[in-house]
């Protein structure tokens, strides 16, 4: 188990912006970052990462949290897992407690797999490098297709031995459970029970998460044995999902960001070529057709990709239908194909990073020009294909969301298949419609099948607000960003005058504003009715209490993890563009660039006022109609009622016409 110590280390070392720079492409706004949502589908960037409080918050998805909680989220770690990941990436030494052999039988099933995993694809490259039939077979089969022993060890590449269980043998005997052995694919335990190696005789190509992490396996085998796949991929597992990975994306995802277009190629050696030739920005779909998982996953990145296409016609069509995907994503996507005979891998060794570059800007088209210049040649003369080839390519256009982009495709597939922009307008047009019609008959379809529970709009038709919730969430607010900050406050104290009477007077004092958040709520004999707020008042309260400093990471680091969510949330809230007509619901707390006692003084008033009026109303519903009942008592409670919210109204400056309608 690791050291509170190192945690420690680690919280203060790691920074947010940082780590999650490495997977999503962050511009700056203000003192903040924003990207698009590593959790959600979206053209507009809703995600925010603040260096200063060294949080995040996905106003897409709900999720928010600290660094730790970034990673676990995205990454699906364990807690553990994200702080070895931090300390590794800061190099940050793990001290560890050893643990108990319950501690060790708690280790769920995704840990084991990655530590199986890790395992693999360690033992794979010592085999290539250290066993004589690894260096004879597989490092020279690496060394013909030309990579280096840098890029090798690079990519991690390694070698499978021949034997039918070779590696199981290994593993078992080094105190790996068959059972997770089975679950990563890497064995196959037959009817017997004997362990059978899945990547036998093969070279082996680990595929790693943007983290990193590995995640499974593709071997290629390199005897001609015709009835075994030339390629074999690990099974689809709780790790490894073919359609949601990239071969190449951890170690082109900076290159990527930084050069703002991705090169996507279909093979692991296409991959591997381009890197070691300099052109990192490359990434594999692995041979499987392109998914909108894949494409996501490189528009956190960038919005734009190049895809490069083998020189054979029958691929480049049978490709075709992942340029329309990648259109649906709002991405610009441009295609270059190779020379006849030719794949990215085998131009990439015959020329420098120079020549290769030059051909690939040369070369590129934009998916217009490309679907007119392979398919022209088969419509010719013909007017019947050049019509049917006209209507796909105007399908492509109506793929993207944006309208000007729509609209300058447009204008260039009119000039290039010479057709009139009208007719081509005309027909976009239909399709889009028939679109939206299909997609409003689908959300009825799902609308019959849920119940939609709609909120009541007040008369001035902004969305009804829970003004309490309100009040609370500025209260929990307060105590985040300003609790342990020292201010003078005004205490209203009672006196006898000289002539024996009673009066108020006012006496300035300095008080912690947690200490003044608390007493006046203790004063009121009021405790917050949201019971998710009234957990965290309380939690943060005793922080306070035991600790002089307050840190957020610190701080989130104790809570569990329905109080951290909502108090990142909070902390957040100020980069959140939507914003409440605060004044039309009666609900006017000063900006925060007023004195901070003053803020505090008028929120906590608000909270009274709010509060006084419910009584209020509640005191009408018991005054009777009746001619001969006797509501003097209650209109009597009602006026001293009345006459605490004109104390507030006067304290805040603020008018009482609503209390009086």
């Amino acid at each position: 188990m690791i050291t509170q110590s190192t945690i420690d280390t680690v919280f203060e070392t790691a920074r947010v912006e940082e780590v999650i720079g490495d997977f999503v492409h962050l511009k700056r706004a203000g003192s903040n970052f924003k990207g698009l949502s590593p959790f959600s589908n979206e053209r507009s960037p809703s995600f925010m990462v603040s260096p200063v409080k060294q949080i995040w918050k996905d106003f897409s998805s709900g999720k928010g949290g600290n660094v730790v909680a970034f990673l676990m989220e995205h990454e699906h770690f364990t807690y553990p897992e994200a702080i070895r990941y931090l300390a590794k990436k800061y190099n940050i030494e793990i001290e560890e407690v050893v643990q108990s052999d319950e501690q060790k039988a708690t280790v769920d099933l995704r840990e084991s797999l990655f530590l199986v995993s890790e395992y693999a694809n360690q033992y794979f490259q010592k085999t290539l490098f250290e066993s004589e039939e690894g260096k004879s077979i597989g490092l020279t089969y690496f060394k013909e297709r030309g990579f280096t022993t840098e890029t090798i060890k690079k990519f991690g590449l390694g070698y499978s031995p021949q034997a039918w269980d070779a590696f199981s043998k290994v593993a078992v005997a080094n105190g790996y459970k068959t059972e997770f052995l089975e679950a990563s694919g890497l064995t196959i335990v037959k009817e017997d029970q004997s362990l059978l190696d899945r990547f036998r005789g093969r070279v082996m190509f680990p595929i790693q998460s943007m983290s990193g992490r590995t995640l499974g396996f593709g071997g290629r085998i390199l005897t001609n044995d015709k009835k075994a796949a030339k390629y074999l991929n690990s099974p689809e597992s709780e790790l490894y999902h073919k359609s949601k990975v990239l071969y190449g994306i951890f170690h082109a995802k900076q290159a990527i960001a930084k050069l703002n277009n991705c090169y996507l190629v279909e093979g692991y050696t296409d991959v591997i070529q381009f890197h070691q030739n300099g052109i990192e920005n490359t990434v594999a779909s692995s041979g499987t057709a392109l998914t909108p998982d894949q494409i996501r996953l490189i528009n956190r990145l960038t919005k734009n990709i190049t895809v490069l296409f083998d020189g054979d016609a029958a691929g480049l069509r049978a490709s075709l239908r992942g340029i329309d995907l990648i259109l649906e994503e709002g991405m610009n996507v441009r295609v270059c194909s190779f020379p006849d005979g030719e794949d990215p891998d085998s131009f990439a060794k015959k020329y420098n990073f120079e020549e290769i570059t030059n051909y690939l800007e040369s070369n590129s088209k934009d998916f217009i020009q490309f679907k007119a210049s392979l398919l022209m040649e088969d419509a010719k003369n013909d007017p019947i294909k050049k019509a049917d080839l006209i209507r796909e390519i105007v399908v492509s256009i109506s793929k993207i969301p944006d309208r000007i982009q729509r609209e300058i495709y447009i204008q260039e597939c009119s000039r290039i298949m010479d057709i009139s922009e009208q007719v081509l307008v005309s027909t976009l047009a239909q399709l889009i419609q028939k679109d939206i019609a299909d997609a409003g008959k689908k959300q009825k379809q799902e609308q019959k099948s849920l119940e939609v529970v709609k909120e009541e709009t007040v008369s001035n038709g902004n969305q009804k607000i829970d003004v309490q919730y309100e009040i609370e969430r500025k209260i929990i607010e307060i105590l985040l960003l300003y609790g342990n900050t020292e201010d003078e406050f005004e205490d209203t104290l009672l006196r006898t005058n000289a002539e024996g009477e009673v009066e108020e007077y006012t006496e300035k004092r300095n008080y912690k504003v947690f200490e003044r958040v608390y007493l006046s709520l203790q004063e009121d004999e009021v405790e917050l009715a949201n019971p998710l707020f009234r957990a965290i008042f309380n939690n943060i309260i005793n922080y306070y209490r035991q600790s002089e400093n307050f840190s957020t990471e610190q701080y989130l680091m104790q809570l569990p993890q329905e109080l951290a969510q909502e108090v990142t949330d909070v902390l957040m809230e100020d980069e959140k563009v939507v914003l409440h007509n605060w004044e039309a619901q009666n609900i006017i707390v000063k900006e925060k660039t007023h004195s901070i006692a003053q803020y505090v003084t008028e929120t906590i008033l608000t909270l009274r006022w709010f509060l006084v009026d419910k009584i209020i109303e509640e005191l009408k519903k018991d005054i009777s109609s009746e001619p001969e009942a006797d509501n003097s008592e209650t209109l009597s409670l009602a006026m001293d009622y009345y006459k605490l919210i004109g104390s507030f109204s006067s304290k805040l400056g603020r008018v009482m016409s609503r209390y009086h309608s």
